[in-house]
């Protein structure tokens, strides 16, 4: 005869198990992230495009020119980059090219879906009100793209 355990026993097993899952998953995203940083740091210091941190006659915060960085984010699955382009002339954004590496299947969708959505939201605007959070039903890429961003403000002011 096979016995079951009763209804509290079964629900308390339920909990430890997801605790512990969840502190395992929260173990292993604080790693990626922190190796996702140590690697993006080490990109933005060596990856600038020729045209970096070249003024040409800039008029405003931020210096002329066409300047690429790195960005990372973490999603369940894996950590994902995303290789960010930006030229600016007179603080404003005049063109974007974003260039995914996605590791996961799903990623590449996203990925796609923000790249082929990202200049309407941002080409036109100054550097300073460039700021998005979804495009095209991307969320979480959107975090790597303005952690490139912020990078290549750094990069970029005069």
């Amino acid at each position: 005869m096979i016995r079951t355990p009763s209804r509290p026993v079964r629900v308390g097993v339920a909990l430890v198990g997801v605790a512990g899952a969840l502190s395992l998953a929260g173990c292993s995203a604080a790693d990626a992230v922190a190796e996702s940083d140590t690697a993006q740091t080490e990109a933005a210091t060596s990856d600038t495009s020729s045209g970096s941190g070249v003024a040409s006659d800039s008029t405003g915060t931020y210096a002329d020119g066409t300047y690429t960085a790195e960005g990372s984010y973490a999603t369940p699955e894996s950590v994902e980059t995303v290789t960010v382009t930006l030229t600016i002339a007179d603080d404003i954004v005049t063109d974007v090219e974003v260039t995914g590496n996605p590791q996961a299947r799903e990623s590449e969708q996203y990925q796609s879906q923000f790249i082929g959505g990202i200049s309407d939201e941002v080409v036109g605007k100054s550097l300073d009100d460039v700021s998005v959070s979804r495009v095209s039903g991307s969320s979480l890429t959107s975090g790597g793209f303005m952690q490139a961003v912020e990078l290549i403000k750094a990069e970029a002011a005069a």
